[in-house]
Parts: structure tokens; C-alpha cells; sequence
């Protein structure tokens, strides 16, 4: 299935990052929030950090303008129905997460991978909301999204082997390189983390 549209959840941080790399890739994105207002910030974001690229000459302004006239704000999951592929990006709350999957799983078309950003929550506990477990990932972007090249490509216990091809192939074609994992508790880049961070609370403490 060729991705075309891209859809985007959330366009906070990591929702407005994951947006401006779709686009700058060429996509047509759906960008959506629960108010204009966080459209208007996800969008200053996206502008903020192209012009840093056209300030540095790595983009035109032409290009700047391309990549934003590619992305379409929205309040509504509904245009969702057009998207080829949607990532969800909100807050790490697993109750918002299966709410948000449960209505993707109703408003989009049958074939559509539905990804999420998390980098904690189980991808399977989140897929278990739909219809559609085998067409759930997870794909964990780093911060900030348009600089960082990792992509942790996450499967959940029932993820399809077409899922996680279609989701690699996605994460390259937009410059990442995505790393298989599966999903355990911290995924990869957050079992390493925790320790570290644990370690250093242990040297302070002594």
C-alpha cells in the first residue's frame, strides 16, 4: 500500500516534529488537536524550526513554505479517515491512548496502520482497543524529532510482519533509522536509561 497522507494525533512536541518530518518527506499531513490554540503553538513550532534551517541555508524559503503548506490543522479525528498511516503522539496515558486507538480504529479505513509514540506503554495493551492488533506499532521518535535520527520501531505481540516493514521503510524514506524492538517494559532506549539514571541518584546520594 503506497502512504500518501499522514496523519498526526497530538501537536505537542513530539506531535508537531513528527508533523514537519512528514511533510518536509513530501506528505500531505493531518495535524490534529483538541483546540486551535495548540494547533497555533504546533504550527509556530513547525515555522520556528524551519526558518532555523533557511537562517542556516540547509532550506530555502520557498521549501520552508512547501513543507508548511503540506500540513492541514484540524480539532476532529474525522479527516483521519483519508490519512494512509496515522501516528498518535498525545500524553503517556494509556487510558487517552486506547480511547484515541479505539476511534481511529472506527474512523479509518481497514488497511491503515495505526502507530503510536509512546515510550513506555505497551503497544499490545494499546492495540487491544481495536480491531485491528495485527496493524498496531509502536514508533518512538527521539527529541527533538526533526534532528534525532533513531526510531524505535516497536511490535506488539500480534503486530503484522507487513506492519513493521511498511512502518521501517516509512522511518528511512523520512531520513530515520529505525531499530526493531519489541515490547517490554522501557523498550530499548528507556531499559538502558533507567539504570543510569538510577546509578547517578545513588552516586549523589553517597
Amino acid at each position: 500500500m503506497e502512504i500518501r497522507t499522514v496523519g498526526v494525533v497530538g501537536s505537542g512536541t513530539m506531535g508537531n516534529g513528527i508533523a514537519q518530518v512528514a511533510a518536509a518527506a513530501g506528505h500531505p499531513v493531518l495535524l490534529v488537536d483538541t483546540s486551535e490554540e495548540f494547533l497555533r503553538r504546533g504550527l509556530a513550532s513547525i515555522e520556528k524550526s524551519l526558518q532555523r534551517g533557511v537562517d542556516k541555508g540547509t532550506l530555502t524559503a520557498g521549501e520552508k513554505s512547501a513543507v508548511l503548506g503540506r500540513i492541514t490543522p484540524g480539532t476532529t479525528l474525522a479527516p483521519l479517515a483519508s490519512a494512509d498511516f496515522v501516528i498518535e503522539a498525545v500524553n503517556e496515558s494509556l487510558e487517552l491512548k486506547r480511547r484515541i486507538f479505539a476511534d481511529l480504529d472506527r474512523i479509518c479505513g481497514q488497511q491503515v496502520i495505526l502507530a503510536t509514540n509512546t515510550s513506555s506503554i505497551s503497544i499490545t495493551r494499546i492495540a487491544s482497543a481495536t480491531r485491528r492488533p495485527p496493524l498496531v506499532i509502536g514508533m518512538h521518535f527521539m527529541n527533538p524529532v526533526p534532528i534525532m535520527k533513531l526510531v524505535e520501531v516497536i511490535r506488539g505481540h500480534e503486530t503484522s510482519d507487513d506492519a513493521w516493514r511498511t512502518t521501517q521503510s516509512l522511518a528511512e524514506k523520512w531520513g530515520k533509522v529505525p531499530v526493531e524492538v519489541h515490547d517490554y517494559p522501557g523498550f530499548v532506549s528507556h531499559r538502558v536509561l533507567m539504570p543510569m539514571i538510577n546509578e547517578a541518584v545513588c552516586a549523589l546520594h553517597e
